[in-house]
């Protein structure tokens, strides 16, 4: 789930990024942001609204310019009701130095504690840059066990039962030009409606365990272009033993014609995924390799089981 974020986190993570000022209501700055999707139900982050209220109000030059026309009475009201709406930043955009905010807007801020900050991007572009970030930090997030990888541009999951040789197939494909997102405890947080992704927490950012060689800097041994920030999942390649010993029924189970394919909720996000069986002699970094190029090949409309069944079936129609 999503972490706790207080205006203070917020503002030392991406104020300078933001161009943010703090003006006043410092004593505010333990205020949280939630989810939109939690019981607060408020927008993230928007233009001043009085109705429905954001989360964070930015007033840009149309909004105080809007405010001046008001009469003192009804100017009055609208600053009461801004600042009892409890927002977790009152922002004015559009701003170079503190002198261009209205005192009563620094009173009130400090009396009821409400974070009150100044930025010099407009209005526009600090509401767009504000609710993307907001909605990054705040989405919920899941850690699955596995490697994460970018193989050939796509974003695959490397997934199996401990032993069976994640770490030591991802060092193959990254010696094999192929780049290490994440290995072990991988991140991954909703980034859209029907996508999801992955980075490393920032403790085993660059680092590889390989039994027998132990901890791994990645980074170091091959280059900075050998460790990707963060990646889309797009494939889960969940690792499977099969050996001498497995039963018939089992090795039956697989497709010989369509493979075995699966879908795994994540995040309530559906991702492919791909079983293989890893057995003595099998070269799985090529089976992973040609598990990436068919599945673009899948993304962009082909199927190979079904042009293969279809090609079957004009053969037995005599065409």
């Amino acid at each position: 789930m999503s972490k706790d974020l207080t205006t203070r986190d917020f503002f030392q993570s991406h104020g300078v990024r933001l161009g943010l000022n703090w003006q006043a209501g410092q004593d505010g700055e333990n205020r949280l942001l939630h989810n939109e999707k939690t019981d607060s139900g408020m927008p993230i982050a928007g233009y001043l609204n009085l109705v429905k209220p954001n989360q964070v109000q930015v007033l840009g030059p149309e909004e105080v310019k809007y405010l001046k026309q008001l009469g003192k009475n009804s100017h009055d009201d609208a600053i009461s009701r801004l600042f009892n709406c409890n927002p977790a930043m009152i922002i004015f955009a559009d701003i170079t130095h503190s002198d261009s905010i209205a005192q009563d807007f620094i009173t009130l801020a400090n009396q009821t504690s409400t974070p009150l900050l100044y930025s010099n991007l407009s209005s526009n572009k600090l509401t767009e840059l504000l609710q993307y970030h907001l909605r990054r930090l705040l989405s919920d997030s899941k850690i699955l066990h596995g490697v994460f990888m970018e193989v050939m541009g796509i974003g695959i999951l490397l997934t199996g039962p401990s032993g069976i040789g994640k770490s030591e197939l991802a060092l193959e494909l990254i010696s094999r030009g192929h780049r290490l997102i994440a290995d072990d405890a991988p991140e991954f947080r909703r980034s859209g409606p029907d996508s999801i992704r992955g980075r490393s927490p920032a403790l085993l950012k660059d680092f590889l365990e390989v039994r027998g060689l132990g901890v791994l800097n990645v980074r170091a041994m091959f280059g900075d272009n050998s460790i990707v920030e963060t990646k889309r999942l797009r494939l889960i390649v969940h690792l499977e033993s099969i050996s001498t010993t497995t039963s018939d029924r089992k090795l039956w189970e697989i497709d010989r014609i369509g493979g075995t394919h699966r879908i795994q909720s994540i995040l309530e996000v559906d991702i492919p995924k791909v079983h293989i069986p890893v057995a003595p002699g099998r070269n799985v970094a090529v089976i992973i390799e040609a598990a990436v190029r068919n599945h673009v090949l899948y993304l962009n409309g082909y199927s190979a089981a079904d042009d293969f069944i279809k090609r079957q079936q004009k053969l037995i129609d005599g065409e």
